[in-house]
């Protein structure tokens, strides 16, 4: 079981591929195959950690998200933010959002808190 490090895009590829095989065939764990997948999975994870890294997103991208995903209106806002012109300030930038406003929202619309204390892109 000749098993390298991933190095190029083109190792990542061929490696993507075989793990692609091998949960075809639906391995064991301890099996030979089962302890491949395992092994060139980790390869994966770690050469994705380094290379390909997830970027949180910015707070306010984090709301109009969720606003979306939730169906949510301006006016559903309104009781963590503000009336409306508010929101919109928000929502448009041009105002920041106040430790009031990220706990309402952290726990409302289960955003994480450290996401929406991040800085905020500039629009």
């Amino acid at each position: 079981m000749e098993i390298r490090p991933i190095h190029t895009e083109a190792d990542y590829k061929t490696t993507l591929k075989e793990i692609s095989v091998l949960m075809e065939s639906d391995p064991d764990l301890g099996t030979p195959e089962g302890d491949r997948l395992d092994i060139l999975a980790t390869l994966v994870q770690a050469y994705e950690a380094k290379h390909m890294p997830i970027i949180a997103p910015d707070p306010v991208e984090a709301i109009k998200f969720r606003m979306d995903q939730s169906g949510l209106s301006i006016k559903d806002l309104e009781p963590m933010i503000g009336k409306s012109n508010r929101v919109y300030e928000i929502l448009n930038r041009k105002r920041p959002l106040t430790l009031a406003m990220i706990r309402k929202l952290h726990h409302s619309l289960g955003i994480p808190a450290d996401v929406l204390i991040a800085e905020t892109a500039a629009g």
